[in-house]
């Protein structure tokens, strides 16, 4: 049997250039500017926004005028209040975008109860669970789910996240511990940092887990800021509390090398959202892809100008 090798691709998201959950941020953005700019800048695929066509076809053609792939795209989950059959009806359309358009992984968001997309909410009003026996019923439901989207070939990455279930260490862990390896993790270096935990220490520990990789930076004077200051999510976001890779306080050679130590093959995706206006996308854009850049291909960051 062949030994795995690191092997990673780099993509991007385009809250780079327009926010979902805030579309004042770059919403008159055109997304034919966010898929030329990252093409130029060297990314070889996206992630999926409110911006990219629904229909499976419509998409794959659009990708491919650009010689782009379809990295994922995130979907929002409500498997802590829902049954797991209601859910399969539900991400039906989604699922179908992905696997035939060559996705492997499903960015799986609970957003049941969240309070990310809450702006008046403060962070530490998120949900809690209020037990653990809760929580192992939650996780066998995500089994079941996970099972089901692995029969189209693609398979679910629990993307933990500030103001939802699922945010803190402790957190991540239950989600591990109480899932079958159906459901695997989307290692999210800015939220786990900001959630309360040692990035490294939660990828390492959950290696064998990770399927999917979001690579943002962050900034924690903004983030002692968000904690003292009881900001919600967007606000924090727009406080400028993430940034890309090279521009923040986590060491992402660090994160790269324990990827390469696992041999982990699949996507890093630079994600971090910021204000175009203040953070220009094309500048941002381009000094998180040489940042990784550098790091996979093993050249020093000094050379990242």
């Amino acid at each position: 049997m062949a030994t795995k090798e690191f092997q990673v691709r780099i993509g991007i998201n385009p809250i780079s250039w327009s926010n979902d959950d805030l579309p004042s941020l770059g919403g008159e953005t055109p997304l034919s500017t966010a898929l030329t700019e990252g093409r130029q800048i060297g990314y070889q695929g996206f992630e999926l926004g409110n911006k990219f066509p629904r229909d499976p076809a419509a998409l794959r053609e659009l990708m491919a005028g650009y010689g782009l792939d379809v990295v994922s795209g995130w979907y929002s989950g409500r498997l802590a209040t829902r049954s797991v059959e209601e859910e399969i009806v539900a991400v039906e359309g989604h699922l179908r975008l992905l696997a035939e358009n060559g996705c492997k992984v499903m960015v799986y968001g609970e957003v049941a109860d969240s309070i990310q997309g809450e702006r008046g909410i403060p962070l530490y009003k998120r949900p809690r669970w209020m037990n653990d026996d809760e929580f192992k019923r939650y996780g066998e439901r995500l089994t079941a789910f996970g099972k089901h989207l692995l029969k189209s070939g693609v398979r679910l990455g629990y993307h933990h996240h500030m103001g939802a279930y699922v945010e803190a260490p402790d957190d991540i862990d239950r989600a591990m511990a109480y899932t079958g390896d159906e459901v695997g993790l989307l290692f999210d270096s800015g939220h786990a940092y900001f959630g309360g935990g040692d990035p490294l220490a939660i990828l390492t520990k959950h290696i064998d887990r990770v399927c999917h990789v979001h690579c943002k930076d962050v900034r924690p004077a903004i983030i002692r800021h968000a904690r003292n200051r009881q900001w919600s999510f967007l606000d924090s976001v727009l406080n400028g509390v993430f940034t890309v890779p090279g521009d923040g306080a986590i060491d992402f050679e660090a994160i790269v090398g324990v990827l390469r130590k696992h041999a982990y093959q699949g996507w890093l995706v630079v994600e971090a959202e910021q204000d175009p206006a203040v953070a220009p996308s094309y500048a941002y854009a381009d000094l998180g892809y040489r940042t990784l850049r550098a790091l996979v291909d093993g050249k020093p960051l000094k050379e990242v100008a």
